[in-house]
């Protein structure tokens, strides 16, 4: 079964939640956070990269930056920029993009459930970033941000959603700067609520989208939190942490993008020639060319677009980390080829998640900065969830979820 827990959330006042709202952490670094907020009091990024509010130089893993988060939680709630609702309650988070609208369940989610692997997992996590988020969540006592969540879609689910978001207006409707749109319902009825969680409790397992690093700070805190606690009852907050569920047929996976550095010593001719012994290469000349189905790759180089059709025998269809374009890609060209033998640390590599367009790749191979670029086709929410259900884990940068959740517009203290 899966835990899903009503709570009482903390909100910013209608008026200010679209200056407050903010991208997650990752997302951006601490110069464009710094951008970002800049002029901006609000802001939740003042909470979730304290360090903008610190000189330039400040370490951003140093103590002063986390007590700087929590001063700045304490300022927001005495200021009433953050207020908590009197009721438990559940809540409805919309996202629109390019007219298509997305709607998840809000709640808490186990910190059990992700020890005993109900919440299931595709990505590896480092530990430096675990413990990062870990010491944010331990000094502000708090979920700051949601983790992104998945199910098996459910249509009794599905007709409360629409029955919640038809019947009542949103408490929080607004346009972000990159032009998606956040709506964002509270659900009191204990009824409803009641419905909902016996729902999630039939669910056999919910699965981790976006937010690894986070879910597992979230989690690992509260197991802490457990282990120090000799009253212990398992009713405590700090057994549930922050999330939003989607059901999976809503999710779009969009392509996640390699960009080389170098070509390691071959010229482009002879890079092509060594290409053709694998891929059915084609050039499409000058014209941008989007990779067409799985095992079909654009690459740019030296100006011009080629498709690369992975050849038979080149892939396993049997094996769900192999049959990946990710996996082909790195078993076929970056490896053999590149001598690019480890994604997370190599500096010849970067990736550029999709929601920048194949013109970003283009652009940063004409700078000169880098050599050549490989556009992949998305991975599918099918994979990504039969990985997940195997046990298995993706390659490094395998899938972008687009639009981000928006930080601030519900926040879970673990008191």
């Amino acid at each position: 079964m899966a835990i899903l827990k009503a709570f009482k959330g903390w909100r910013p006042p209608v008026e200010i939640v679209k200056e407050l709202a903010s991208r997650p952490y990752d997302v951006l670094d601490s110069n464009e956070a710094r951008l970002e907020a800049n002029g901006n009091q609000y802001s939740l990024l003042h909470i979730i990269k304290p360090e903008i509010d610190l000189p330039v130089e400040t370490d951003i893993h140093s103590e002063a930056v986390y007590q700087k988060a929590n001063e700045n939680l304490a300022m927001f709630r005495s200021n009433g920029w953050l207020m908590q609702d009197e009721k438990e309650c559940l809540y409805i988070y919309a996202q629109t993009m390019h007219g298509k609208t997305q709607y998840g369940v809000v709640g808490c989610a186990g910190v059990d459930d992700y020890m005993h692997n109900i919440i299931k997992k595709h990505e590896l996590t480092r530990p430096d970033k675990e413990e990062d988020r870990m010491k944010h969540v331990r000094i502000t006592n708090a979920n700051m941000e949601p983790v992104f969540f998945t199910y098996h879609a459910q249509l009794e689910i599905d007709n409360i959603v629409n029955d919640v978001v038809t019947n009542n207006s949103p408490i929080y409707d607004f346009t972000s700067i990159d032009g998606f749109g956040h709506h964002f319902w509270v659900i009191e009825d204990h009824k409803t609520i009641r419905q909902l969680i016996e729902l999630f409790a039939k669910l056999p397992a919910t699965y981790v989208a976006d937010g690894h690093h986070r879910t597992a700070a979230a989690a690992l805190v509260g197991n802490e939190k457990k282990s120090n606690n000799l009253n212990h009852t398992g009713q405590e907050e700090y057994n549930f942490f922050l999330a939003v569920h989607f059901p999976d047929n809503q999710l779009t996976i969009i392509d996640y993008n390699r960009l080389i550095t170098d070509l390691n010593g071959f010229s482009t001719d002879q890079f092509i020639v060594e290409l053709s012994k694998n891929f059915v290469v084609t050039d499409k000349g000058t014209e941008i060319f989007h990779p067409e189905k799985l095992h079909n790759f654009a690459m740019y180089i030296a100006g011009r677009w080629y498709s690369l059709t992975a050849k038979p025998g080149t892939f396993d269809d049997n094996d769900p980390i192999g049959v990946l374009d990710v996996t082909i890609l790195t078993n076929q060209v970056l490896d053999p080829l590149l001598n690019i033998t480890d994604l997370r640390r190599s500096k010849r590599i970067d990736f550029v998640g999709g929601i920048r367009g194949l013109d970003e790749l283009k652009r940063r191979v004409d700078s000169g900065e880098m050599a050549a670029a490989f556009a992949l086709f998305p991975v599918s929410m099918k994979q990504l969830i039969d990985i997940a259900d195997s046990g298995n884990i993706m390659p490094p940068k395998t899938t972008w979820f687009e639009p981000k959740l928006r930080s601030g517009l519900v926040i879970h203290s673990l008191d």
